[in-house]
């Protein structure tokens, strides 16, 4: 937080919904609410780690905080400003203050540039610093994230793939970023190479103060970067608590599935808990009430009709369920 009490990031009841046409006139005839209502805070050299079933919205959150995607609504503060009422020239400085790191380390590179000159990027866009000092910030970037600064002509079809990921986090380090969008960073690795990349992002957020959105379904990983979890079900957050609570003791029902839904390590261990249905819902024609109601053996009569708000228990954890 910083020194007024304000966080770094605020996000409050952001949406984002696609429409769907049809016709020849391709009149709007409905809508996928990838985002429906999302709000948290991001305090500096937090990690915020969303999670969820495929399809629940999260990575479209990260897409809209980054200006990839266009909100539909809600507010979004940063360092106590509202971003959706920037200025051009003060959306291209927010721009610098976030980057993003993205899941796939082979298509988010250009194959056609060398390793220089895609890393040198962000710093030729933004105008900063003499020639001389930007291939001297490149050098330095590439050591900080295990490179060799003799590799800056390669190509990125010389790189492994882990290799390729380090490239892409030293291109979003290039502007000294505030916080960095990790959308499933390490999915497409190795499991041996996701170890390496992850201390690499934790040795970075305790040397630099960055601040991390990452956006997984990998529980190990999330439990292994996360100060804090937000639980997302079907566009809206369901829960959020220190990675701790969650874990040990998770609070919404869905939580608890996605939970008990990991793989064991244990043969022996079984599930306590399951969803009346796997059927889940589309997002375009979501249930009344609780969207969870339909797969959640808790639902009463007021889950189908009423959507829970997320509130703060007395634990200081925030959980949207009318039965918990």
């Amino acid at each position: 937080m910083q020194p007024d009490g304000t966080p770094l990031l605020s996000v409050d009841n952001l949406e984002v919904h696609f429409p769907i046409r049809a016709g020849v006139l391709q009149r709007q005839v409905g809508a996928v609410k990838a985002v429906d209502g999302v709000s948290f805070i991001l305090e500096r050299g937090e990690t915020l780690s969303l999670v969820g079933e495929s399809g629940c919205g999260k990575s479209t959150t990260g897409l809209a905080l980054m200006g990839l995607v266009k909100p539909t609504g809600g507010h979004v503060n940063f360092d106590g400003q509202e971003i959706r009422s920037f200025s051009s020239a003060a959306l291209k400085a927010y721009r610098r203050r976030m980057q993003i790191v993205f899941q796939d380390p082979f298509s988010s590179l250009n194959p056609r540039q060398r390793v220089r000159d895609i890393i040198r990027a962000p710093l030729d866009i933004h105008a900063i610093g003499s020639k001389a000092e930007r291939r001297a910030r490149v050098a330095e970037l590439m050591e900080r994230v295990g490179l060799r600064p003799d590799q800056a002509d390669n190509f990125p079809h010389q790189f492994s793939g882990g290799q390729r990921q380090r490239i892409g986090i030293a291109r979003a380090l290039a502007l000294s970023p505030d916080i960095i969008v990790c959308d499933e960073p390490v999915s497409a690795l190795d499991v041996s190479v996701q170890a390496q990349i992850l201390n690499l992002l934790g040795d970075l957020q305790r040397d630099l103060g960055v601040s991390y959105l990452a956006v997984s379904h990998d529980l190990g990983v999330v439990e292994y970067i996360s100060h804090r979890v937000a639980v997302m079900y079907l566009g809206r957050i369901v829960e959020i608590a220190p990675k701790t609570d969650i874990f040990a003791s998770p609070t919404h029902p869905y939580t608890e599935l996605l939970m008990r839904s990991a793989p064991s390590h244990d043969p022996r261990q079984r599930h306590q808990f399951s969803a009346t249905s796997d059927d889940i819902p589309s997002a375009t024609r979501k249930p009344s009430g609780c969207a969870f109601h339909t797969r959640c053996p808790l639902a009463s009569d007021i889950c189908k009709r009423v959507d829970a708000e997320l509130t703060t228990r007395a634990d200081g954890r925030l959980v949207a369920c009318h039965n918990k």
